[in-house]
């Protein structure tokens, strides 16, 4: 049985928009359960102090990523693009 290619569009979709902010995100994370953990052992219970280290995390693997993440959206536009021409 042949599947409908809207779920198959989804699918990718959903995919490359986990490929593309899985870095991203993992840094968040790791920075986040460092910098918790830092808290914890010197007991400085600041809110504030999480953001400046993410957000320096997350720029930085932003650029790291920046070549995989663009391969990832042209390839991704590329093919639906030729499923539009194809007539899907």
């Amino acid at each position: 049985m042949l599947s409908d290619p809207t779920l198959d569009l989804s699918r990718q979709a959903v995919f490359v928009c986990l490929k593309v902010g899985a870095p991203l995100l993992l840094v968040a994370l790791g920075v986040g359960l460092v910098v918790s953990f830092l808290q914890a052992i010197t007991q400085i219970q600041e809110p504030t102090l999480t953001f400046v280290p993410k957000i320096v995390g997350m720029f930085a693997a932003m650029i790291l990523a920046m070549p995989f993440m663009l391969a990832t959206l042209v390839g991704f536009t590329e093919a639906l693009f030729a499923q539009i021409g194809a007539g899907l």
